[in-house]
């Protein structure tokens, strides 16, 4: 709906009132000389009848029609007359003149009327009696005291026409709409001049308002003596004066406060990078001593010992473990936050994914005491599989740690348009309530372990899942309530496409379950490291060389030969890196030897930097157990490139 600017309001609101009382008179006037139209049409026709049957008394008390005939047509000389007819007392025509198309009322001997809507007609009826004149009547006084009675002669029917009526009404209204509108007209023009005096100065304040809205807080209304809003135009001035003034006052405070907070923000700045170095120096120090002592306790555990000494390695085992866990924990966070996980989607097929799963958690399920239900499926789905086995191996640890009794199902179930397919991990634990859902996916957060037991996890495993399933676009959603167990879905796309089968992976284990004649060299500065990881490699069966530095790795493989297989550190002594002396290494080779690095720096240049030369990168602490994995790989890659072994 369009709202009316003032001056259109104004003139309505002039204009109005004069419509209303010119149309008000107008109807007044038309309906008065209707009525007055009316009366005299109706009067006259009243009139010419009376004179009709007067005349007509002669003519029927003699018997004469052709009396009686002319007077009839003398009758249809009138205007408005349709027809004129003459009848006898008995009812009988003797004499008529024009169309006679009605029918004859009751005739009474008294006049009457009847009119004809239809027709536009008027019927007037007058009887014809007898006049009775006493010549003596004068002188006769008797004639005081009783009128004789007058005989009924005949009658006078005359019909008139409301044509000429009605074109005079018709008339009549164009008349009082011309004057109407004349009025009206005249009406809005003075109204619109009157106006202009009230309507100018507003539209004058609307403009200084609405340039004062727009931030002219400069703008200025002049003020006459004469204004009729001079007193409205002073308080506007003002009101713009006092703005001007808490502008440049808010100004001055928002400069002020722009200095402060750049100050406060290049100090945080600069505390924030000074803790990011203080965090990669500590990160990379304190990956270190981990590192080793992961090495020599998992060289340590390889010995005999007696119970009491067997256990207490266990619990060092479990704290190294614990340190472990926190850290590649943070690692999974800080690589996501910079954007280093590199997606490869490409067709999964699930069963195989579910088979690993089963592998990995069975043997925790057991000795929980708890059922790891896989239920087997054929679905295809497209993933990156590396990310999606972390996604599954997360949220199937969650489940086995927050259960105490019951089961943990992972379960594949397809969509009816079977375009989509849900793959979901229900446990009967403790549940989570409808409070806390949105929580337990933020960084360190645990439903019921405000003590921080390490036993229960560290509270990184739903936020790094929550993190991983964007990155994939999946979409993830939880249903739990308190005490009734926990259900995560995850919703990936099905595919028909094959999926390539990998190598099998049980020669491996046959040919290289023992590395007695594997030959690596360790090249690592840091002492407590190196030696235990060239205990640990020694303790596996392979023959293991060491130095500490690339002038020392490159002497080596003069002095020995080539090594099927190289773990370098990457930060060496003298400022050197694993990455140009597997570089070397490789150059004085002559072919590209098995090689691996090892890193407590989690910077994302350096992972891609590993990633373009095709090396695999193991951050510290680095756990035994992958260790020993990565080396049996590398020695199969060796002995298939023909490398051999010496």
């Amino acid at each position: 709906m369009k709202v009316l600017d003032i001056r259109s309001r104004m003139l309505l609101a002039a204009v109005l009132p004069v419509t209303l009382i010119a149309v008000l008179l107008a109807a007044l006037f038309f309906g008065a000389r209707v009525d007055d139209l009316d009366r005299s049409h109706n009067q006259r026709a009243r009139s010419l009848a009376r004179q009709v049957a007067t005349a007509s008394e002669y003519g029927l008390f003699s018997a004469n029609v052709i009396h009686l005939q002319g007077i009839a047509l003398g009758g249809m000389r009138e205007a408005d007359v349709r027809s004129v007819a003459i009848l006898d007392a008995r009812g009988a025509w003797l004499a008529s003149a024009g169309t006679l198309g009605y029918p004859l009322p009751v005739l009474t001997g008294a006049e009457g009327e009847r009119h004809d809507s239809v027709r536009r007609t008027d019927l007037m009826w007058q009887p014809v009696v007898e006049s009775s004149v006493s010549v003596d009547g004068l002188f006769d006084r008797k004639s005081d005291d009783a009128a004789p009675e007058r005989r009924l002669l005949g009658h006078v029917v005359i019909e008139f026409s409301r044509e000429s009526l009605d074109r005079r009404e018709r008339e009549m209204f164009l008349l009082g709409l011309a004057v109407t509108l004349a009025g009206v007209v005249l009406g809005a023009l003075l109204a619109t001049r009157l106006s202009r005096g009230v309507v100018l100065p507003i539209l004058g304040v609307f403009d200084l308002v609405d340039r004062i809205g727009r931030g002219d807080l400069a703008a200025r209304a002049a003020v006459l003596p004469d204004d009729p809003l001079r007193e409205l135009r002073q308080g506007i001035n003002q009101m713009a004066e006092r703005l001007e003034f808490g502008r440049d006052e808010l100004e001055q405070r928002v400069a002020a406060a722009t200095v402060a907070l750049r100050e406060k923000k290049e100090e945080a700045e600069s505390a924030t990078l000074a803790k990011s170095r203080f965090l990669a120096a500590a990160s990379h120090d304190l990956r270190q001593p981990i590192h080793a002592l992961g090495m020599f306790v998992a060289r340590l555990a390889q010995l005999r010992h007696d119970g009491d000494t067997q256990q207490l390695i266990g619990n060092i085992d479990a704290s190294v473990r614990a340190m472990q866990d926190l850290l590649d924990g943070l690692l999974d966070i800080s690589k996501l936050d910079a954007g280093a996980v590199k997606v490869q989607i490409r067709p999964v097929a699930l069963g195989d994914l579910f088979a690993q799963l089963q592998s990995s958690l069975m043997l925790s399920a057991e000795e929980k005491g708890l059922r790891l239900r896989v239920r087997p499926t054929r679905a295809k789905v497209m993933s990156d599989p590396a990310l999606l086995y972390r996604v599954l191996l997360n949220l199937l640890t969650n489940g086995l740690r927050y259960t105490r009794s019951g089961t943990v199902m992972l379960a594949c179930r397809l969509s009816a348009d079977q375009r989509l397919a849900h793959i979901e991990v229900r446990d009967s634990g403790i549940g989570i309530a409808p409070e806390h859902q949105s929580a337990v996916f933020k960084e360190f957060f645990q439903v019921g372990n405000s003590e921080r037991d390490r036993s229960k996890g560290l509270g990184l495993g739903l936020n790094i899942v929550q993190r991983t399933v964007r990155l994939l676009g999946h979409e993830l959603t939880l249903a739990s309530a308190a005490g009734c167990g926990t259900r995560f879905r995850l919703t990936l796309a099905l595919t028909q496409t094959n999926v390539p089968t990998s190598r099998d992976e049980g020669r491996d284990s046959v040919l290289f379950d023992e590395l007695d004649r594997f030959n690596i060299l360790v090249v690592e500065d840091d002492v407590l490291a190196r030696e235990g990881l060239v205990a640990l490699l020694t303790s596996w069966g392979a023959k293991v060389r060491q130095a500490e530095s690339i002038a020392g790795a490159l002497a080596d493989v003069l002095l020995n030969g080539v090594p099927n297989l190289i773990v370098s550190d990457f930060r060496l002594r003298d400022g050197d890196n694993g990455l140009d002396c597997i570089r070397h290494l490789r150059a004085m080779a002559g072919h590209p030897i098995p090689a691996c690095l090892i890193s407590g720096n989690t910077d994302v240049a350096l992972i891609q930097e590993a990633k373009n030369q095709g090396l695999i990168l193991l951050h510290k602490p680095v756990r035994p157990a992958k260790l020993r994995s990565l080396v049996r790989r590398l020695a199969l890659q060796a002995q298939t490139n023909g490398s051999g072994l010496k």
